[in-house]
């Protein structure tokens, strides 16, 4: 059971080109938002579409590859863990941010490619 606990899979697009940033210890991680569709009929029988956004963080061999195959519009499966940081801006004002840790990602397309 407890290889379910905070499990994420995600399957979107990438909302903008992936941010790579190389740390001083030698590893990379990649930052990017992943929008995620719900469809659905409203009460007079129209599609409707509801996007979510999802902030995603990836390190490693992960951030790699997201570094050489991912960019803006290109459909992605996720695997990770939701985690929450707190900072606090210059204004003192304390902030939450929710983002999804990758674990594994898996490349699904581009838009380009439809």
């Amino acid at each position: 059971m407890s290889t379910i606990r905070n499990h994420v899979q995600l399957i979107g697009n990438v909302g903008q080109a992936p941010t790579v940033t190389n740390l001083e210890s030698g590893k990379k991680v990649a930052r990017f938002s992943l929008a995620t569709n719900e469809y659905y009929k409203n009460s007079n029988g129209e599609k409707q579409t509801d996007t979510n956004w999802h902030n995603v963080v990836s390190w490693g061999k992960t951030a790699e590859i997201i570094e050489k195959y991912v960019e803006k519009g290109s459909e992605v499966g996720i695997v990770g863990k939701l985690k929450t940081r707190t900072y606090t801006t210059e204004a003192g004002n304390q902030r939450y941010v929710t983002e999804v840790v990758t674990d594994e990602i898996l490349l699904l397309g581009s838009k380009s490619d439809q």
